[in-house]
């Protein structure tokens, strides 16, 4: 999910919950979201200088995610400012400003930035206590279907129903075996967002039947969800499948399904597109930068690894600027798809991305050590420790920072 479409979907999720007249408060993440007013001073743990209202906790998780994946060790208080934002229950806030009072009743938890707090937390390590609280949270509020809402008591969706599972995964857990009061998995909710081959999203996931969304956005998510797969994915065996669609009642065909709708997608150009946003005066499609580095992360899961390669290609080419204007968060989604296809994110098109991301919150400990090694790699791990640290102090001077966050 891009920036601007959780920042959407949150908005409008809140919104609901405080009785104001929208149509509904399980929406596609594709409405866009009013602007907040600036925060007065925003914490110092935090990374990206923009009001985190709708993306605190989401950003600040891709971003430590997004670091331990590169080998960096993220600041302490960077780490300190997540944990602080948990809630008593063990959910989170989309963002919660006071944390010496209790999380507001009122303002409803968020699934999505609660499963991705759990990854970032799980990888970090240390933080078992925090990882079980916010897993007991999100099993408690599981639906009867199988899945999850973006809030508690929200129709499930394909977006939050996936990152959930992420969660379970990066936590340990079975996904299949978290079944709800019905008896449903997630895997029995996500297929029903599976839609058939003769239909006009051709096996894609929908966001929900009734609200298809932008499709490749919960597609991509759905697919990695499929796999029992999170943020952070490894490829899977080869899908000789080709982009054939087939029908489909199992999981593991439903998968293949949605791939196979990205990779007809980023076939011709190696990249998506998005509809102008409502109330825009320009009437032209833009390039989805967000939702094709997903797609990147979604092939590569699902054994596609072929198909990831145009669009990756077209990443490195053209998604520099988008990631300097968005912040962290979309720095954090090109270095998962850059590990995910197992291309280097410090030279990433002739971008460090690694820098670039540490630079736009508090300075990182430090590389991650790899293990000991009795053999002759030892004086190359000291050369890559070393051209880290100086590529480090280069980010900092030409770190991304969004132009309207300033």
């Amino acid at each position: 999910m891009t920036t601007v479409r959780r920042r959407g979907a949150a908005a409008l999720a809140v919104s609901a919950v405080l009785g104001v007249a929208i149509a509904s408060a399980a929406v596609p993440a594709a409405v866009a979201a009013p602007t907040p007013s600036p925060s007065p001073a925003l914490p110092a743990g935090l990374y990206g200088t923009g009001d985190p209202t709708y993306d605190g906790v989401w950003r600040q998780s891709l971003a430590l995610l997004a670091q331990d994946t590169a080998g960096v060790k993220p600041a302490d208080k960077a780490v300190e400012w997540l944990t602080g934002q948990q809630c008593d229950s063990g959910g989170f806030l989309s963002y919660r400003a006071d944390t010496a009072a209790p999380c507001a009743a009122k303002l409803p938890l968020d699934s999505n930035a609660t499963a991705a707090a759990v990854q970032a937390l799980a990888a970090l390590g240390g933080q078992d206590k925090a990882v079980e609280k916010s897993v007991d949270w999100l099993t408690s509020v599981q639906n009867a279907d199988g899945g999850w809402g973006y809030n508690p008591g929200g129709a499930s969706d394909a977006n939050s129903t996936s990152i959930a599972i992420g969660a379970l995964a990066a936590a340990g857990a079975k996904p299949a075996e978290v079944t709800s009061k019905d008896g449903k998995s997630p895997y029995d909710a996500l297929l029903t967002f599976a839609t058939p081959c003769d239909s006009k999203e051709r096996g894609a996931f929908v966001f929900q039947p009734k609200q298809p969304g932008i499709v490749a956005d919960s597609t991509a998510a759905a697919v990695v969800g499929a796999k029992g797969q999170g943020l952070v994915v490894k490829a899977g065996p080869k899908d000789s499948g080709g982009t054939v669609c087939e029908p489909a009642k199992t999981i593991e065909g439903a998968a293949h399904n949605g791939a196979a709708y990205l990779a007809t997608a980023l076939a011709k150009t190696g990249h998506l597109l998005t509809p102008p946003m409502p109330g825009s005066t320009d009437p032209a499609e833009k390039p989805d930068y967000g939702n094709t580095a997903d797609a990147v992360v979604a092939l590569t899961a699902q054994g596609m690894t072929e198909q990831a390669k145009k669009p990756l290609a077209w990443l490195e080419s053209n998604a520099a600027d988008w990631a300097k204007e968005s912040g962290p968060a979309a720095y954090a989604q090109l270095i998962l798809a850059a590990d995910a296809a197992g291309t280097d994110p410090a030279d990433f098109g002739g971008t460090d991305l690694v820098a670039s991301l540490n630079a736009t919150g508090p300075e990182p400990q430090a590389e991650k050590k790899p293990a000991e090694d009795s053999g002759t790699d030892a004086g190359t791990w000291w050369f890559i420790g070393a051209f880290f640290a100086a590529a480090v102090g280069v980010g900092v001077l030409f770190g991304g920072r969004r132009k309207s966050q300033r």
